[in-house]
């Protein structure tokens, strides 16, 4: 697995992952944890949303999961090649095998995630004998904002 620490600086993925924050704010004024992803294909973007597993009850409702399914079904693929996430948090376990599964191109992400990570912490999924499709990964993309974020609405929450 290629990770790399990038300078959030680099302006045009910051554009995109800008759309990624703009996501995560949506999302948490639903109350909702505050994480936002966007998938790109040839420099578009065709899918944006943030966490909605409060809103829709479903706890799979991560803004991954459900970018992933909405580049999907624009695209008429269960496979997404060629394309790029952006994420404000290190993808879970379970959104990490997504991203696999969905074979995208390369994942960016902010704020890298201790507790619940799949890809830098936790089980890191890419690394595994069993994972069949490690995307290029990046991360360091708005980590100060990210955290900022996140930490700020769980501060609210308690």
């Amino acid at each position: 697995m290629m990770k790399k620490h990038l300078n959030h600086q680099d302006q045009p993925k910051n554009g995109f992952m800008a759309q990624a924050f703009e996501q995560a704010l949506e999302a948490q004024a639903l109350g909702e944890v505050p994480i936002g992803a966007v998938i790109v294909r040839e420099g578009e973007i065709i899918s944006r949303t943030g966490n909605r597993t409060r809103l829709l009850n479903d706890p799979t409702a991560h803004a991954e999961i459900l970018a992933i399914r909405q580049a999907c079904d624009l695209l008429k693929s269960e496979r997404l090649p060629g394309c790029d996430l952006y994420v404000t948090l290190e993808p879970c376990a379970m959104c990490a095998a997504a991203i696999s599964f969905a074979r995208i191109r390369r994942l960016y992400y902010g704020a890298a995630d201790e507790k619940g990570g799949g890809v830098e912490f936790g089980g890191r999924f890419y690394t595994q004998p069993t994972c069949h499709h490690a995307p290029d990964t990046y991360s360091g993309f708005g980590e100060t904002e990210a955290q900022n974020l996140l930490r700020d609405f769980f501060k609210q929450k308690r």
